[in-house]
């Protein structure tokens, strides 16, 4: 239950810190955004170092690397794929890969679900899909290039995950301040290559900044959600995120919530409750 109630708590801080980045990516180039909030976001979990401890073993700081290099991956390629488009098809296969390869890692290494899992883990990889799909999914065709760049961003969201579980359960918050250090290094620098792209527009810094502080809320709390539970179900729990992006679109923004979305949010909640079961 307390790896169902974190891996919940991720889901809610990554569709907020979306929210907040993606209203702060409208008012600058994004590399702009995100030169913001990687600092703030790894100024976080330095604080959070003499509360959590951290222990740089040789095993936490691969792990930690290698989920960096993921991050950095899965940013560029998750922006790639929704400038192609069609965002309302291509989001939802992203979703639904990040979900689905954790799931297939943590049965490969022997984990095991009760009866409700086994109906409660589908229905959460269908919320997944409906959640994140928009009003008219399906009424365009992507590209190949699109679908394997949705592919690829899946994948580097899914393995950023999964290389976090990997890291030791003793390294504290080792793991997410080697990633983060990473995926800021390699963003930082891609920022330098593109300078002359970036515009002159300065960013939401605010907005960023708490991008950035709640992203490193959503690992914490995905990191610990993995060391107590079945990476399978906290996968999958996680991968939810688009329902808060879409609460939260709703209420300060006044969207609309698509019939699908309403069916997926109660699919959820259902898909929730029977893996609170296992």
């Amino acid at each position: 239950m307390i790896a169902l109630l974190l891996a919940l708590g991720s889901s809610l801080a990554y569709g907020c810190a979306d929210f907040l980045g993606g209203l702060g990516a409208r008012k600058a180039h994004v590399l702009r955004t995100v030169m913001v909030a990687a600092p703030a976001s790894l100024a976080v979990e330095l604080l959070l170092w003499p509360f959590l401890g951290a222990s740089f073993s040789a095993d936490a700081v691969g792990w930690g690397a290698a989920s960096g290099i993921a991050s950095a991956a899965a940013f560029a390629l998750l922006y790639r794929t929704l400038a192609i488009g069609p965002m309302n098809v291509l989001s939802p296969v992203t979703a639904l890969v990040s979900a689905a390869l954790p799931v297939g890692v943590g049965l490969m290494q022997g984990e095991h679900l009760a009866l409700a899992g086994i109906v409660g883990l589908p229905l959460a990889l269908v919320a997944v899909v409906l959640v994140s799909a928009g009003h008219g999914a399906g009424s365009a065709r992507p590209s190949r290039t699109a679908l394997l760049l949705a592919f690829g961003a899946g994948a580097a969201i899914a393995l950023q995950l999964v290389f976090l579980h990997q890291a030791p359960s003793d390294s504290g918050v080792a793991p997410l301040i080697i990633g983060r250090a990473v995926s800021s290094a390699v963003t930082l620098a891609a920022a330098g290559l593109m300078r002359r792209r970036l515009g002159t527009e300065r960013p939401a810094y605010a907005m960023s900044a708490g991008a950035g502080a709640l992203d490193s809320v959503a690992n914490l709390m995905f990191l610990l959600a993995a060391r107590s539970g079945d990476l399978t179900v906290v996968a999958v729990i996680t991968a939810l995120y688009p329902a808060g992006t879409v609460l939260l679109a709703r209420s300060v923004l006044a969207e609309r919530i698509h019939r699908s979305q309403l069916v997926g949010l109660g699919t959820a909640a259902v898909a929730v409750g029977l893996l609170a079961l296992t």
